[in-house]
């Protein structure tokens, strides 16, 4: 009984390391520096139409920042559309959105009338679109002027169905699990520039700003989330190739109420067992390298809440043969409560923070599976809020 109860540990216990330690480490160290070189358009090249595809509700705090930086761009004015889906917006948002397409015709307006969800506005916006190139993002992601340019370039090479930009998380204050948010979407952009290079995929753009041909979008199915990961996994599905271009910067506010991050990290995790339920063929065969990012990447983190949960009751099963276990059973025991503790303390002490940052996260996923496996209803969502 003690072998297999230290087994079932020692599997938990990799599976978390592989995921987060393991895969991230040997990916970056040893994954190519640079994709191969491919066609790319230049400046002066006659570029494609591109629609820009948008949903919001209720954003009057960054929508004219966020339509100010796409008509900043140095992409040529005439070859971009601008469509916004307002989810039936109560604040101020329509009416800047208003005020910026009387100054450019290329803005675009649909307002839905009753809450309808990212997904459902994503894939009407679409259908209005007669452009060859979709670039999807979200209100609060501020572009530079050569963002849209960095992300069409790609598209030269036939075999390029999806570009993703390079997120980069700011916040004017470095407080609350701001610090950690920012070191995590760092770590997450390095992983994802790795497999672009090493798999020409990437396991799951970041919604905030991305780019794909029409022909490889896919409508995303009613009460979805994580819409981005849906259209990505379906460009693998198609065999398709996905960049990474870090070059392709983009500017993303980071929240700094755990509560905020808790709230979007379950509507993440509830979207996650969605795809994984949709897309689970694509963990075989297991020695394919798409394959091998999906499970090493995403599958294994989205289990890790029951792992950490299985570990604990090993621990605590084994301390009765082995005295250390009752230390390792305590030490994660403290894991289990740093949230609390965390909270309880207040006190900005980095070690704590992250630690507590994991924990909490890792119960958002585990709520969002719960709901995931009790139904979906809806996934009409409320925006995070705001740092501005």
């Amino acid at each position: 009984m003690y072998n297999f109860l230290f087994i079932v540990f020692c599997v938990c216990v990799f599976a978390i390391l592989h995921s987060y330690v393991f895969y991230p480490v040997i990916l970056i160290l040893f994954a190519p520096k640079k994709r191969k070189a491919v066609p790319l358009y230049l400046k002066e090249d006659d570029l494609p139409n591109v629609s820009i595809l948008m949903a919001a509700y209720n954003e009057e705090k960054v929508i004219d920042k966020k339509i100010r930086s796409v008509f900043e761009t140095n992409y040529p004015l005439d070859k971009i559309t601008f469509y916004i889906g307002s989810d039936a917006s109560t604040d101020r948002t329509n009416e800047i959105i208003t005020g910026w397409s009387k100054k450019y015709s290329q803005v675009k307006l649909i307002n839905f009338a009753g809450r309808t969800g990212k997904s459902g506005i994503i894939n009407e916006l679409a259908r209005l679109s007669n452009s060859e190139l979709f670039i999807l993002t979200d209100a609060n992601v501020i572009l530079k002027p050569e963002t849209i340019f960095n992300l069409v370039r790609h598209f030269k090479n036939e075999k390029t169905a999806q570009v993703c930009a390079n997120i980069v998380k700011v916040s004017d204050l470095n407080s609350g699990i701001a610090s950690q948010e920012k070191s995590y979407i760092a770590l997450e952009n390095k992983i994802k520039f790795a497999e672009s290079c090493s798999w020409k995929i990437v396991m799951g753009a970041e919604g905030a700003c991305y780019a794909i041909k029409k022909e490889n979008f896919a409508e995303v199915p009613p009460k979805f989330y994580m819409d981005d990961f849906f259209i990505t996994m379906n460009v693998i599905e198609q065999g398709k190739q996905i960049v990474f271009d870090k070059e392709a910067v983009c500017f993303e506010d980071v929240p700094t109420q755990s509560s905020e991050e808790f709230k979007r990290k379950v509507r993440i995790s509830i979207g996650n067992f969605q795809n994984l339920w949709r897309y689970k063929k694509l963990l075989l065969p297991f020695w394919k390298g798409s394959a091998f990012a999906f499970l090493s990447h995403k599958v294994f983190r989205w289990l890790t809440p029951f792992f950490l949960l299985k570990a604990f009751c090993m621990s605590i099963l084994l301390a009765f043969w082995c005295k250390y276990f009752v230390v390792i059973a305590g030490l994660q025991l403290i894991g289990f409560l740093s949230p609390l503790i965390d909270k309880l303390l207040n006190i900005n002490f980095k070690p704590l923070r992250f630690i507590s940052h994991f924990y909490l996260m890792n119960l958002a996923l585990l709520k969002g599976f719960l709901i995931f496996a009790g139904g979906v209803k809806s996934n009409v969502w409320q925006p995070t809020k705001r740092n501005v």
